[in-house]
C-alpha cells in the first residue's frame, strides 16, 4: 500500500441551498465514505439566506478536514460547485480527483473509493458516476445518451412505434447491469480526474440548472475522456428536493434556457432550432394521437406554447 502522502487526492465538493439539516446527512454519510483517502470536503452554501451557512458553519466547525464557504450568490448549480472545485484542497493544493454529491445524497461507506478505484484503474476515463437509488432502494433513471433531434422526437411523440424505431437513441438508457461507458451521468455523485477539469474547466456557469452536467461530458468526450458507470458504488438519493421539480406546475423558464443553450453549445443556433423543431413534430404525433385516445395525457400545462415561445424569442430576439 502507497503512503498517505503519495495516495490520490480526492476534493468533494456538497453545495448547500436551503437545506441545512440534510446537508449535513450528506456531509456525515461523505466523510465516512473519504476515510481512508486523503483529501478533504468543501460545503458551499449557494447564498442561502436562511441561516444555512451559520448553522453548518457551527456544526462542523471542529472537524479540521470539512470547510464551509459561502458563494456570495446563487448562480446555481454549477456555479456553485465552481466555488468548491476552485477552492481546492484544505491547504490550497489541486486534488487529483473532484467529487461532485448533491446535498440530497448519501453514498455508501465504500461508494466514494470504489468511484476512485474505478478512475484509478481506468486511467483513459475521465469522469465516473454512481449506482443511485431512492430511499425505497429502486434505482434512479441516471445513465443518458446525448439529446439529439431523434431523441426530441421521440420524447414529444411518446408513441409505440416511433419509441420502438428510436429506442436506441432516447437519452434515457436502461441502467447498465455492469459497470462502463455511458454518454453522460447525473450529477448526485459524480467524480472527475483533475486532468479533465484543467483540460475542459469546470461547469459553465451560463446553465443556472440543468443540462450543465450533460454539457460537462460532452466536453469531456469530445476531448478524449469517456464517461463510466461505476455499478458497484451505491449512493441513496431523494431527489428534487432544493430544485422543487417534482412540485412544478409549469416549467420554468431557466430549464428552457439551458436547454437552448445546451444545443447552441453542442452544433450552433441551427442546430438548437433543428432539435425545438424535431421536437414540435414528434408533439404534433400525440396531439393526433390524444384525438384518437383521449385518456393519453399531453404532459405539463403551456409546455408547448412556453417551448416555442422560448426558441422564437431566440431567434427573433436575442443577439
Amino acid at each position: 500500500m502507497p503512503e498517505p502522502d503519495q495516495s490520490p487526492t480526492v476534493l468533494t465538493v456538497i453545495l448547500n441551498w436551503r437545506t441545512a439539516e440534510m446537508t449535513l446527512r450528506s456531509v456525515d454519510a461523505a466523510d465516512i465514505a473519504m476515510q481512508g483517502i486523503a483529501g478533504g470536503i468543501v460545503v458551499v452554501d449557494n447564498d442561502s439566506g436562511d441561516g444555512s451557512f451559520e448553522r453548518m458553519s457551527e456544526a462542523l466547525r471542529d472537524r479540521p478536514r470539512i470547510r464551509v464557504v459561502q458563494s456570495g450568490r446563487n448562480g446555481g448549480f454549477g456555479a456553485g460547485n465552481n466555488v468548491g472545485i476552485r477552492l481546492g484542497l484544505p491547504g490550497g493544493e489541486r486534488p487529483d480527483y473532484v467529487y461532485i454529491l448533491n446535498s440530497d445524497a448519501f453514498p455508501a461507506p465504500d461508494a466514494i473509493r470504489l468511484l476512485l478505484d474505478y478512475l484509478e484503474t481506468h486511467p483513459k476515463v475521465g469522469l465516473a458516476g454512481s449506482y443511485i437509488h431512492g430511499t425505497d432502494g429502486a434505482p434512479h433513471a441516471t445513465c443518458f445518451r446525448f439529446p439529439s433531434a431523434a431523441s426530441e422526437f421521440e420524447a414529444a411523440a411518446l408513441t409505440g412505434p416511433v419509441s420502438r424505431l428510436l429506442a436506441k437513441r432516447t437519452v434515457r438508457m436502461e441502467l447498465p447491469e455492469a459497470s462502463g461507458p455511458v454518454d453522460w451521468l447525473a450529477g448526485a455523485s459524480l467524480m472527475i480526474r483533475e486532468t479533465v477539469v484543467q483540460s475542459v474547466g469546470t461547469f459553465d456557469e451560463r446553465f443556472f440548472l440543468y443540462f450543465e452536467e450533460t454539457d460537462l461530458c460532452r466536453r469531456a468526450a469530445e476531448a478524449g475522456w469517456p464517461t463510466h458507470f461505476v455499478r458497484e458504488s451505491r449512493v441513496e438519493h431523494i431527489g428534487s428536493v432544493s430544485t422543487g421539480m417534482k412540485d412544478w406546475t409549469r416549467v420554468p423558464g431557466y430549464w428552457f434556457d439551458s436547454r437552448w443553450l445546451y444545443f447552441r453549445k453542442a452544433g450552433g443556433r441551427g442546430r438548437a432550432i433543428s432539435v425545438t423543431l424535431a421536437y414540435l413534430a414528434g408533439a404534433m404525433i400525440l396531439q393526433a394521437r390524444r384525438v384518437i385516445q383521449p385518456r393519453v395525457t399531453g404532459g405539463r400545462p403551456r409546455f408547448l406554447r412556453d417551448l416555442a415561445g422560448h426558441a422564437m424569442r431566440q431567434v427573433f430576439v436575442s443577439k
